[in-house]
């Protein structure tokens, strides 16, 4: 499952992402949006999930949390 990330900090790691989805089930990749030009993330990115169910339950957990000083949006990427 592709699960959209927003709202995210330039300073917020694809680690610091991982830890925070991996209370919620098994992720098998983070990938953040970077910018080019300065190499500092365009404020969102996505969370690789196996198993759907699992996706499902880290959306509802982690929509609204904070992370690094920001509120994340979290959805089902389409």
């Amino acid at each position: 499952m592709k699960i959209y990330v927003g709202n995210l900090s330039t300073h917020t790691t694809a680690e610091s992402v991982e830890k925070l989805f991996s209370l919620h089930g098994e992720v098998q990749d983070v990938a953040i949006a970077m910018d080019n030009e300065t190499n500092k993330s365009r404020g969102f990115g996505f969370v690789f999930m196996p198993d759907p169910e699992e996706g499902r339950q880290a959306i509802k957990a982690v929509n609204g949390k904070l992370l690094d000083g920001r509120t994340l949006s979290v959805v089902e990427a389409q």
